[in-house]
């Protein structure tokens, strides 16, 4: 039996209204820990995408610091049905799936969102990928949020404001299935991938990590993170100006900045940590 949005979605919700401030859609981002919200009027009648990046963007140009949620958000979203068969839900995230949110409509109505990390989890009580590929890996249903690291207000550069400490990251040798397991249970979009000697040699993403069934490739999955990784991905450096990072983000829709010295990893600059 195929499987279908319906088995992998997550249906407990967090959204945000098209009248909310701007500020109140990302405080509500940063608690849950996602990077974008559905935004709905009355009943869940899904009106529209809400990111983080539309948020930095906002506050960019210095635009009505009262403005809602209606005025940043995107209109134009793409929406699937329950029954849509994951393959063709799996193919459209990774061909128009910039927010890694894709809604999930019945009858007019947000019924639920598959995200990237919903698809690599696979379905909630029949086999998945994981199962399939690497043997499943039990994990809690739904993931709690990751805590809300502090913010630091006035930091002027990337140093000021980077993650630098208990950073995750992963080896070229590492199994998929470790990396999967982390970015799940972790809650996170992106690894770094260093060698023992700390130096930055890649990155593997969701996006690496879920393999389009409709592309016609006909080999395996990788089985290690250096065979899926993204290599020389975009850095910054701990004295990158946090303008010209928040500018990267905005421009070119990085979830995650590595932070480097000369080749070794010193941080990540996350959109949160942004915000």
């Amino acid at each position: 039996m195929p499987v279908r949005a319906r088995d992998v979605m997550t249906r407990r919700l967090v959204t945000v209204q098209a009248e909310d401030p701007v500020d109140v859609a990302a405080q509500r981002m940063l608690r849950a820990g996602f990077s974008a919200l559905p935004v709905v009027r009355g009943v869940d009648r899904l009106v529209g995408i809400v990111s983080l990046v539309d948020v930095l963007r906002h506050r960019e140009e210095g635009t009505d610091p009262g403005a809602t949620v209606g005025s940043i958000m995107t209109t134009d979203v793409l929406t699937m049905s329950p029954v849509t068969s994951v393959a063709v839900v799996a193919h459209r995230l990774r061909t128009y799936g910039e927010l890694r949110v894709m809604p999930i409509v019945e009858r007019g109505l947000l019924v639920g969102v598959v995200t990237r990390s919903d698809l690599l989890r696979g379905p909630r009580a029949k086999p998945g990928v994981l199962t399939r590929l690497f043997g499943r890996t039990v994990l809690p249903d739904p993931v709690p949020p990751r805590p809300p690291r502090p913010r630091r207000p006035g930091a002027r550069r990337v140093g000021e404001a980077m993650t630098d400490t208990d950073l995750v990251v992963v080896a070229p040798t590492t199994p998929c299935s470790r990396a999967v397991e982390l970015l799940l249970t972790r809650r996170f979009s992106l690894l770094p991938v260093v060698e023992k000697d700390g130096s930055l040699v890649g990155v593997v993403s969701e996006a690496d990590l879920l393999r389009d069934p409709l592309d016609g490739s006909r080999g395996g999955p990788p089985r290690t993170v250096g065979a899926a990784m993204t290599r020389s991905p975009t850095v910054v450096r701990p004295d990158t100006p946090l303008a010209e990072a928040r500018q990267l983000v905005v421009d070119r829709g990085f979830r995650v900045l590595p932070v480097t010295e000369g080749r070794r990893l010193v941080g990540v600059l996350s959109r949160s940590d942004l915000v």
